[in-house]
């Protein structure tokens, strides 16, 4: 195993690297930078190359004209230009010298991802707590509020992922939703869910169900209801698609029932969907423990 580039993290952000494959052939770094992203402008990649921001294993900037390596690593950082900045602030609700739990508003990702570097709640409490080992060890959807779980200890890891893995957390999240008369609640859903037609998305099909949630109905005015949802499968966007699929799309989903036309966020209608609670016994110390999120939905109505 090679070891860790000598590069300081920037702003919680760690640095990327490219791999030179072993049967690479090109004359020089930026020949073979050119062809491995060719969607970016040839003078981005000069430009880079020339203010040295793009360096070897020991941190070292590298020139575009320096030889191919086969085998050899180029770390850089990645970029997201115009990156919109989320003007909610996430709280950490507990912290010892294993784990730290914390309440993340609407709207912030939890790990980086596709046009979403700093603007997530990993890299803010990185940055912010000075932890550069901090890992998640479960997600939630960006749109969604509430309570996210980290490790700050990469020994024990494992073993808090494999709660979530194992199903050993009880999880319980509420949203506000229309109402549908037709259905009788409490009630456990079952449905198999698989890729929905946009690749961001799941849709119940046909098969063994591979996902269950029970919901049940804390309050109503008429027209909408104020649920709660405790899943036993973890499945992308389950909550989201289950409830669509009961006639009961949770307020303000952009993509269920259908996805709307991309747009800038509208940060004054939060998707109205919060994980409330985790509990789970704690597999070192053996205690049990229960967090509970601060934050609350637009209830009532």
């Amino acid at each position: 195993m090679k070891p860790k580039p000598s590069i300081p993290w920037r702003d919680g952000v760690a640095p990327s690297f490219v791999l030179l494959p072993e049967q690479g052939n090109w004359p020089d770094l930026q020949s073979f930078l050119l062809h491995r992203f060719p969607h970016l402008p040839a003078d981005v990649i000069a430009t880079r190359l020339a203010t040295g921001e793009i360096m070897d294993d020991a941190g070292l900037p590298v020139s575009g004209g320096d030889p191919y390596q086969p085998g050899s690593r180029l770390w850089y950082f990645r970029e997201v230009p115009d990156e919109e900045p989320v003007p909610f602030q996430a709280q950490v609700l507990y912290r010892d010298e294993r784990i730290l739990v914390a309440d993340k508003p609407h709207f912030l990702a939890t790990v980086p991802s596709g046009r979403r570097l700093r603007e997530t709640l990993l890299n803010r409490l990185r940055r912010d707590l000075d932890l550069p080992e901090l890992t998640p060890v479960h997600r939630l959807d960006r749109e969604t509020a509430g309570l996210v779980m980290f490790c700050l200890h990469p020994p024990s890891r494992g073993l808090y992922q494999s709660l979530f893995e194992s199903r050993q957390v009880s999880k319980v999240y509420e949203a506000v939703a229309p109402l549908n008369p037709a259905l009788v609640l409490p009630l456990v859903h079952r449905s198999r869910l698989e890729q929905g037609s946009h690749f961001f998305t799941s849709q119940e099909v046909a098969g063994a169900p591979n996902s269950e949630t029970r919901l049940s109905l804390l309050q109503d005015d008429g027209q909408l209801g104020w649920y709660q949802l405790e899943p036993h499968t973890g499945k992308k966007h389950q909550l989201r698609a289950h409830m669509s699929a009961l006639g009961i799309p949770i307020c303000n989903d952009p993509w269920y029932p259908q996805v709307q036309a991309d747009a800038p966020d509208d940060f004054t209608r939060p998707l109205q969907l919060l994980a409330r609670s985790l509990a789970f016994v704690d597999p070192v110390s053996g205690e049990s423990r229960q967090f509970r999120s601060e934050r609350a939905l637009n209830w009532p109505v």
